[in-house]
């Protein structure tokens, strides 16, 4: 038997169909192998895809949990607003220039906010001229002619005009306070995050989820970023968006600085390293003009409460002893 063996691996016509077989199945697998390797790419951007599409809903799950999420829904006395105001296309008559971005800058997004805000400005100077009507009339004891208590109704009228703006501003300024006091720590954060190899859509979810305990509105802004950067056409409207919904000078600077990094490449870890330490300075130049303006505003309250204090127990002893001796 082995003498067969022998002799069928020295036969001719055995080692050429050897030979012609190892050929074929060498042809057949560098066809094949190119065919193989890109249903595997095409499977692995498949998965990238399918991941891709699974962080952008977990994003816009957390965005509608948040408080202030980007779209409120119209339900019972705000859909009659809206309602209204559609009817009778009250916001071609009341809403002015930029009034979605000082909504969208005090936290209110969505078609729905806008709506009620032009349904406040609508009516509240009927329902101020009507309050100042009663009050002038009927509340006070005021000596003046009914020319005058009307005129006094008007004007009241036209500050209720203004009311709803005056509401928005405060919303924005107390949302402006919040993010400046909690975005140097945020970059902080991103700076950490940025050196130890993220990109800026994982660090910008991993820092909103750190710092929503201090600052809920500055990682609400931070994870609607990580949402646009997922769905607009450029990166760079992304970051504009984030500078001016948060109307912040820190913002709009770490904002630009993300910009030339996505533009022409420059190093974000040091970028990000200047606008924390500026942001941190402008924080501490805050609180110092705080402390130097408390001198002034102490200075009232003072001649009010504690003067009369401080002569009465000065004074007091003094006049007791010369009501005794004069007794």
């Amino acid at each position: 038997m082995t003498a067969d063996i022998m002799d069928l691996l020295f036969d001719p016509a055995f080692l050429a169909t050897l030979a012609a077989a190892i050929f074929a199945f060498a042809t057949i697998v560098t066809i094949g192998l190119p065919f193989a390797e890109r249903d595997g790419l095409g499977q692995r951007l498949k998965n990238v895809a399918e991941r891709r599409e699974e962080l952008r809903a977990k994003h816009h799950a957390a965005l509608n949990a948040k408080r202030g999420s980007l779209r409120v829904e119209a339900v019972g006395s705000v859909k009659v607003m809206k309602g209204i105001v559609d009817r009778f296309d009250l916001a071609r008559l009341v809403q002015s220039e930029g009034s979605k971005e000082k909504l969208a800058m005090a936290g209110y997004r969505g078609p729905t906010p806008v709506s009620v805000f032009m349904f406040f400005r609508f009516v509240m100077p009927f329902v101020v001229f009507v309050l100042a009507l009663i009050y002038v009339f009927l509340l006070s004891h005021l000596t003046y002619s009914t020319i005058t208590k009307v005129g006094i109704a008007i004007a009241a009228a036209l500050v209720g005009y203004y009311l709803p703006d005056v509401f928005v501003s405060n919303a924005i300024s107390r949302r402006r306070q919040s993010i400046m006091r909690a975005f140097p720590d945020a970059l902080d954060l991103m700076l950490i995050c940025v050196e130890s190899g993220m990109s800026i859509e994982p660090a910008f979810t991993k820092v909103a989820a750190e710092i929503g305990q201090q600052s809920p509105e500055l990682a609400e802004e931070l994870a609607l970023t990580t949402a646009e950067l997922s769905y607009l056409p450029e990166r760079r409207i992304a970051f504009e968006n984030l500078a001016a919904r948060c109307g912040h000078n820190g913002v709009k600077a770490v904002a630009t600085a993300l910009n030339q990094a996505e533009k022409y490449g420059t190093p974000l870890g040091q970028a990000l390293r200047v606008a924390a330490q500026e942001n941190r300075e402008l924080r501490m130049s805050e609180a110092e003009k705080k402390a130097a303006s408390l001198p002034a505003k102490l200075t009232v309250p003072m001649i009010i409460f504690f003067l009369p204090c401080l002569f009465a127990v000065i004074m007091g002893p003094a006049l007791m002893k010369i009501s005794h001796t004069m007794h």
